[in-house]
């Protein structure tokens, strides 16, 4: 567990990735993901932890905007 929380913070902070594509990238839940990251992470690799949370924080503040391109999308039928 600790390694796959060390590698899910590495992939997330290499490709800006969310926690949704990593928990499908891994083949786990998002829950999982989010657990690892959260409760083990800090515990493990603090400044690796400081890192990935940064990457979280701006998918947190950009994810309204993914919602509407999505939705654009979606209604455009592209």
């Amino acid at each position: 567990m600790e390694e796959r929380a060390q590698e899910l913070a590495l992939y997330i902070i290499e490709n800006k990735a969310t926690v949704r594509a990593a928990a499908s990238r891994f083949g786990i839940s998002k829950s999982t993901v989010h657990k690892d990251l959260s409760e083990r992470l800090p515990v493990i690799n603090r400044g690796l932890y400081q890192q990935v949370k940064e990457v979280l924080n701006e998918n947190k503040a950009e994810r309204h905007i993914r919602g509407g391109i999505a939705t654009r999308k979606k209604y455009k039928g592209k």
